[in-house]
């Protein structure tokens, strides 16, 4: 999960958030654009919250079928993540009214869970995290809705794809534009659209840290990566062209040409054995 205030927080500017006159010093939620690098206990908590986020998406996934709703998915998330001690990362969070986000076919992220039926071809996209000890986590995948087409379902292997291939470049004195080279290298010849208007981050004991995680780059440009440096990496992948537009609830951003869009996350974090993934279980959709 990332969102706009991010970006406009590094330029050192308020932002109003969702329409209303609130700056982002009086809403009460912790917002940080600093980089930390985690302590070994540190990362045992930030492994707890990865391992609990990867097993509660995995049962969210089960339960995606033709009929079902996105709100009662989104209930099935929290009964979950209530169950494992843990706390939602999103619910609340700048006002976020969910638990999860869920987003359904041309809505690329941040999708608000609704009374919104699923139906056999869709694709939807599912972004959450938690909240263990202090520290969060953040993962999202696409799955399909039933049957799809070939080309959704290329799609959705191809955005998973190009995370891991930027995955692979987590490794310390690598930089941050390795990891978005990755992902645009591997995309832009598929002639997808890239979306660029929204980036991974940093995470720890914010959900949201520095450094900024681009899906494009150049290669051997940008911030070092360092041991204990925990990001945030989330391609998001578009079968038109890469423009979004923001919808009037404030937080469903979609693509501007009604295009179908996929979405994958994970929590890496940079370690002297190389890349960690701390939201991984083995399931094959993630």
């Amino acid at each position: 999960m990332w969102h706009e205030f991010l970006w406009i927080l590094s330029k050192g500017i308020y932002i109003i958030l969702h329409r209303t006159k609130t700056k982002i010093e009086n809403i009460g939620m912790k917002v940080s654009n600093s980089i930390s690098l985690k302590s070994n206990k540190e990362l045992a908590f930030m492994k707890e919250a990865g391992a609990i986020v990867a097993d509660v998406m995995q049962t969210v996934v089960s339960k995606v079928d033709p009929g079902i709703t996105t709100k009662e998915l989104d209930d099935i998330a929290l009964k979950e993540i209530s169950a494992s001690g843990a706390k939602p990362a999103f619910l609340g969070y700048l006002g976020f009214p969910a638990c999860f986000c869920i987003s359904v076919n041309d809505e690329i992220v941040h999708g608000i869970p609704s009374d919104r039926k699923l139906f056999e071809g869709d694709i939807v996209s599912i972004d959450g995290g938690v909240i263990v000890n202090g520290y969060y986590s953040d993962h999202a995948v696409t799955v399909p809705v039933g049957k799809i087409t070939e080309k959704l379902d290329n799609l959705i292997f191809d955005t998973r794809k190009s995370l891991y291939k930027a995955i692979e470049m987590c490794k310390e004195d690598n930089r941050i534009g390795d990891i978005g080279n990755a992902i645009e290298s591997y995309i832009i010849p598929k002639k997808y659209g890239l979306v660029r208007e929204y980036v991974g981050h940093g995470i720890g004991r914010n959900l949201h840290e520095g450094p900024q995680i681009p899906n494009y780059g150049e290669k051997e440009t940008g911030l070092k990566l360092n041991n204990g440096m925990v990001i945030a990496i989330e391609p998001m992948i578009n079968i038109g062209g890469e423009k979004t537009v923001l919808c009037d609830d404030g937080w469903t951003v979609k693509t501007a040409d009604g295009s179908q869009s996929a979405h994958f996350e994970h929590t890496v974090a940079i370690t002297e054995e190389g890349p960690i993934i701390l939201t991984e279980n083995g399931d094959k959709n993630g």
